[in-house]
């Protein structure tokens, strides 16, 4: 008799493990084209897809909904855990995240990014767990207020929440590939620099755009943990959940 609890793990098993293998394949291509693309000094930028790393300058900043930081860029995540029966598991209630461009400075000038649909890649810069007996601080009860969201129940109690938040902060260092694009700040011919009518964005026709505050070997390093880990894992997975679903059928 087929067990169908049994049979869609199996088949989950079997779609993590194709999922994995896709992730594994786009991290090995994001390190080749990484390994191929040297790093240019901000002075001789030159179109398209580049590879530059410096720290960051803005005089327009954002400020950070939980820890009230300057910054250029936030995202932040509220989530609230909930039980159901034997389950427990964190549900996100609200997430969201800001931008303005910025300038990327080195020893040799800098050039205007605009981060809007990078992939940013960065650590978590605020963490706060609110819940029975322990208020969130006053930034974030001022951020639920306007967002008409509640850290009690009906009943007075604290909900068990928590509140993360990543940024960008000005002289964070950034290694940055993306695409130099015309800068659309500054008019034809008006620029006194080369870089100054370019600006590193999202390309029309390059899907790479990657913004890390860790320096190339570190990016490398991590990127070929997620690339081996999805090619040797991904194949595993599938055998498992084929040759479960196999059994669970009585064809093996």
């Amino acid at each position: 008799m087929v067990n169908a609890r049994a049979l869609v793990y199996s088949v989950i098993f079997a779609g993590v493990g194709v999922f994995l293998i896709w992730t594994g394949f786009q991290a090995f291509k994001m390190k080749r084209l990484i390994e191929n693309i040297p790093t240019s000094k901000i002075r001789s930028v030159a179109m398209g897809l580049v590879e530059i790393a410096g720290h960051v300058v803005s005089d327009k900043k954002l400020k950070s909904p939980f820890s009230n930081k300057d910054c250029v860029y936030y995202k932040y995540i509220i989530q609230e855990y909930r039980s159901s029966g034997k389950h427990s598991r964190w549900v996100t209630i609200k997430k969201g995240n800001d931008c303005v461009p910025f300038y990327l400075k080195d020893s040799t000038g800098k050039v205007l990014v605009d981060p809007k649909g990078a992939n940013i890649d960065i650590p978590k810069d605020f963490e706060f767990k609110s819940g029975f007996r322990k208020d969130p601080p006053i930034v974030v009860k001022q951020f639920l207020t306007a967002n008409r969201l509640k850290f009690e129940s009906f009943l007075g109690m604290n909900k068990t929440m928590r509140y993360r938040e990543y940024f960008i902060a000005p002289n964070d260092k950034l290694y940055i590939m993306g695409t130099a694009g015309d800068n659309p700040y500054v008019e034809e011919a008006t620029a006194r620099q080369s870089t100054e009518d370019i600006m590193i964005q999202k390309g029309r026709h390059e899907k790479v755009y990657y913004i890390s505050d860790k320096p190339e070997h570190a990016v490398l390093k991590s990127i070929k943990l997620k690339a081996f880990g999805g090619l040797i894992f991904g194949p595993i997975l599938i055998l498992i959940g084929i040759g479960a679903i196999l059994i669970n059928l009585g064809l093996f």
